[in-house]
């Protein structure tokens, strides 16, 4: 077969064959890099926040633990949701739904809290670079008031419960915000479009989701049962050591 003829300026052809693959990863290079620089802003500065959110969380419960020499008012005052989540139903409560038992099923729900707040970012990304533009598209037909209101809502609930999802920090209000608006939208594309599983196949895989989360919890792999365990656990070493000192004391 004969070689590729060059061109004017001296470089050679390529094949036809090869043409429309460099052509097909060229056109994909060029629309994943235009893709990436125009949320590589917004992205840092999210990720910057984010961060930020858990460190001032951390350094708040970290700031807010009873002092092991502090007087009795001021360690009776600090402890006291502490001693609120020893007492009964509300520790059992605690205790089941932060700190669930077996690794795997700790693992499972981090992997789904993770899947479903890295992947509904942008959503809540797209709704609030053109507020305006979802308003009149998608809240207007569901003859909503302010739909404007509305469209920043979903946005920022989409936003801010996907963050609070990754991190496991305030996971049931995060996991409320999007389950919330997951379920808006499943009525809304079952209002203008039926039943039609091609539109509401991944609502619905975020709406079951996002709900799955809301009634099992973060798991232990989290801001939340890390705080959690550290409420239960130091109620309960202090009744140990109240019950230690007082066996030691000799009897009257």
């Amino acid at each position: 077969m004969a070689a590729p003829q060059p061109q004017g300026d001296g470089t050679p052809l390529r094949s036809p064959r090869l043409q429309p693959r460099f052509t097909f990863l060229y056109e994909r290079w060029q629309n994943l890099f235009v893709a990436f620089s125009a949320l590589t802003t917004s992205l840092l500065l999210e990720l910057f926040a984010g961060f930020v959110a858990a460190g001032m969380a951390l350094w708040f419960v970290v700031l807010n633990r009873p002092a092991p020499q502090a007087d009795a008012a001021s360690a009776s005052s600090a402890s006291l949701l502490p001693a609120l989540a020893s007492g009964g139903w509300i520790r059992r409560f605690l205790s089941n739904y932060f700190l669930r038992d077996g690794l795997l099923a700790n693992i499972g729900l981090l992997v789904l809290r993770l899947a479903i707040g890295v992947m509904m970012i942008h959503h809540g990304q797209e709704k609030l670079a053109d507020p305006q533009q979802f308003a009149n598209t998608y809240v207007a037909s569901l003859h909503l008031p302010f739909p404007l209101f509305f469209a920043y809502a979903a946005g920022f609930s989409e936003l801010i419960g996907s963050w609070l999802l990754i991190f496991g920090l305030f996971t049931p209000l995060g996991a409320l915000a999007i389950t919330g608006t997951m379920t808006v939208a499943a009525y809304q594309h079952i209002l203008t479009a039926g039943l039609n599983i091609y539109v509401l196949e991944l609502v619905v895989l975020y709406l079951a989701g996002s709900l799955a989360v809301l009634l099992l919890g973060p798991g232990r792999f989290s801001f939340d049962g890390a705080i959690v365990a550290d409420l239960i656990a130091e109620p309960a070493q202090q009744n140990a050591d109240n019950l230690e000192s007082g066996a030691a004391l000799p009897a009257a």
